[in-house]
């Protein structure tokens, strides 16, 4: 059985037609990526699937009772109150049903007759056996486990809704999708307000996700651990694939290749007819075989290859090499106000280094690579810049790089005003700016397009230092993919903060972790930094607890030396490995058995509470029911607290046997 089930529609925006018959089903458990460049109707297809939309023609046909999730790429936020209650309350109902639980309990106070009472009770029952449902279904442990996941600390949870950014704003409104557990989820865009810790928790938590996933992302890595179907919106229409995005990559290749040796074999065919059309055709003895050949050329129906999709395409010119040595940090301190990011950092950026600063978002990041642009001054400290070095900035924040009343002509030229008109105008052609398109104002640009104008300067006067800012906001998959491959031949040192784990893996030799008011340096890219920091998981354990003292902050990471041991050596480090798990688990396994008690105890009243609840004369006495109710509410609420430091526990435990190498069953 389907959720969704779209049949041939078509949908025409002014000057093109989006979708022309298209026709496809969303099952259970189905994880569909959308690619496709910006403005292709990726956006517009999840829109429709939300039934925001409806197509000129057609239909989409909805489950009966299908429960739908869509976090678009931006939100106007409406919710009210704090951010826990704006997540617990997002269930439908519960609100509604404690506010009922509230005004019976209220009138059951007042002197009434035994009939009114009876009922009132009946009524109480009921909406407490349904409250009961819910908090089975939506435990409001799993909110705070969300928000947690999602970056949010738990002093905020009591924060206003209205209070928060934008960006927190999503990861707010994303949490509620998650908590609801909807039969279709679909996201546009979902890492694009997320940091890299928060990008990994949403991947794996994604991972366990049971409904079906329509997603849109521009994360190459992430799309491929998502999804099993891909949805491609190609230059010929609207085109259907099994796999993920690496294997629908393969697929279009094996597809053009075919194509165009179809085609190929069927111009040779053609060339031949017609050759022994003009050499025969005035010969009678040929006279009809050439008429055969020439209605066979008539009726052939030519076989068309892809069409070429416009994309950008560039790489970096050679830059002038830099002194070997471009940054020096040297006890560099900085925060707002009384937020300190941090102190006392001493590190150095080497020639050819490629940097990826990641953190979660607030720890300074941002302010970081302005330091190191030069567009902030530190508090204290400073910052020594090497010899021969010219900085290229690009910023996330598009305004404070463009003039929204220049042309894009204009602003790419103000980048580089020594080069000829022809060069600028083909810099801007090969980023899509071709043509009149030059002449647009930089301020009714999309996002994209904004993107693509700032590549475009950088690209006319890249320096030998590149300091880039989440540059892949904005930009669609090929567009990434392009940037990760000329940043790839670019000859300078690059320094960047992006959200994106494939632009991080394929292009990071060092990560600077920026997080507790310092900055930490592993080598490698994302996926060894996470690597290290599980191969170092025992020793932090125990740090934990407090029994050594912290890293120094200043010491650069490095990874485990191999060398030679003697048996008697080896024998004392598996003894001293032994003494270390047990010492590393016994007390996450003593917490856990103790909350299981607890957890057991509150299990067994809550039952005895529910039974007592539920019986019909309880409330015959309006003072021993409303106080049974709410012995009832708080024990529920106890047992919640337990449950979610129960799962709290039993993840440190998964993870802590997963980082000492121990099986399931070990």
């Amino acid at each position: 059985m389907s959720l969704v089930n779209v049949i041939n529609i078509i949908v025409i925006f002014p000057g093109r037609t989006l979708f022309n018959g298209l026709s496809f089903q969303v099952g259970p458990g189905d994880r569909i990526g959308l690619v496709g460049p910006n403005g292709s109707g990726k956006t517009t297809l999840l829109r429709l699937l939300n039934g925001e939309m409806e197509p000129e023609s057609g239909e989409i046909v909805f489950a009966k009772g299908i429960r739908m999730g869509y976090l678009p790429q931006d939100i106007h936020e409406t919710s009210a109150g704090n951010l826990i209650d704006s997540v617990i309350y997002s269930i439908p109902g519960r609100k509604e049903l404690e506010q009922k639980v509230q005004t019976l309990e209220a009138c059951l106070e007042k002197h009434m007759d035994q009939e009114e009472v009876l009922n009132l009770t009946h009524q109480l029952a009921e909406v407490h056996q349904q409250l009961a449902g819910l908090d089975q279904s939506y435990p409001q442990y799993e909110a705070q486990k969300i928000l947690l996941g999602l970056g949010f600390k738990e002093e905020e949870f009591s924060r206003p809704i209205s209070s928060l950014s934008g960006g927190w704003k999503m990861r707010a409104a994303l949490a509620r999708l998650l908590y609801q557990k909807p039969d279709l989820l679909l996201l546009d865009e979902p890492t694009n307000h997320l940091d890299v810790p928060s990008v990994k928790w949403l991947e794996e938590y994604l991972s366990g996700f049971r409904g079906a996933l329509v997603l849109v992302s521009h994360d190459r890595d992430f799309l491929n651990r998502q999804v099993n179907r891909t949805i491609g919106f190609e230059p010929e229409g609207v085109r259907i694939y099994t796999g993920n995005y690496d294997q629908y990559l393969k697929a279009r290749e094996e597809e053009r290749r075919v194509l165009e040796a179809r085609a190929k074999n069927q111009e040779q065919k053609i060339k031949e007819a017609q050759r022994f059309v003009e050499r025969f055709k005035a010969k009678s003895s040929k006279a009809r075989q050439a008429q055969s050949k020439i209605k066979l050329i008539k009726k052939m129906e030519l076989i068309k290859t892809f069409k070429k999709e416009k994309t950008i395409h560039f790489e970096f010119p050679p830059v002038e090499r830099s002194g070997r040595v471009v940054f020096t940090l040297e006890d560099v301190s900085k925060g707002f106000g009384s937020q300190p990011l941090y102190s006392e950092v001493n590190l150095s950026v080497i020639r050819g280094d490629r940097i990826a600063v990641i953190g979660p978002n607030g720890c300074g990041k941002t302010t970081l690579l302005k330091l190191l642009a030069g567009e902030l001054e530190p508090d204290r400290g400073r910052i020594r810049i090497g010899h021969g070095v010219n900085i290229a900035y690009f910023s996330q924040h598009h305004s404070e790089m463009l003039r929204d009343d220049r042309t894009v002509l204009e602003e790419v030229t103000q980048s580089a005003p020594e080069k000829t008109v022809g060069f600028i105008r083909n810099v801007c052609g090969a980023f899509l700016f071709s043509g009149k398109d030059v002449e647009k104002p930089v301020g009714i640009l999309s996002g994209g397009e904004r993107a693509r104008v700032l590549l475009a300067k950088l690209l006319v006067n890249p320096g030998n230092v590149m300091i880039m800012d989440e540059p892949t906001n904005h930009l669609d998959i090929v567009s990434s993919e392009t940037l990760i491959e000329s940043l790839q031949k670019y000859e300078g040192t690059l320094i960047f903060v992006s959200h994106n784990t494939s632009f991080i893996n394929r292009l990071a030799t060092k990560i600077w972790d920026v997080s507790g008011h310092t900055i930490i340096e592993y080598p490698g890219n994302l996926k060894e930094y996470y690597d290290h920091l599980a191969q170092r998981a025992p020793r932090q354990e125990t740090e934990d607890r407090g029994e050594n003292s912290p890293q120094d902050p200043s010491r650069v990471a490095q990874p485990p030396t191999k060398k030679r041991k003697s048996k008697k050596e080896l024998k004392r480090e598996r003894a001293e490995r032994r003494r270390q798990i047990q010492e590393t688990l016994n007390p996450i396994e003593t917490a856990i058995s103790q909350l299981e008690e607890s957890i057991s105890a509150l299990e067994k009243e809550k039952e005895q509470l529910e039974k007592d609840l539920s019986n019909p004369d309880l409330f015959k006495d309006s003072e021993k029911g409303p106080a049974l109710a709410q012995q009832y509410k708080e024990v529920k609420d106890n047992l919640d607290n337990l449950l979610y430091q129960w799962e709290e526990k039993q993840e440190q435990l998964e993870r802590v046997k997963r980082n000492l190498g121990i099986n399931e069953k070990g």
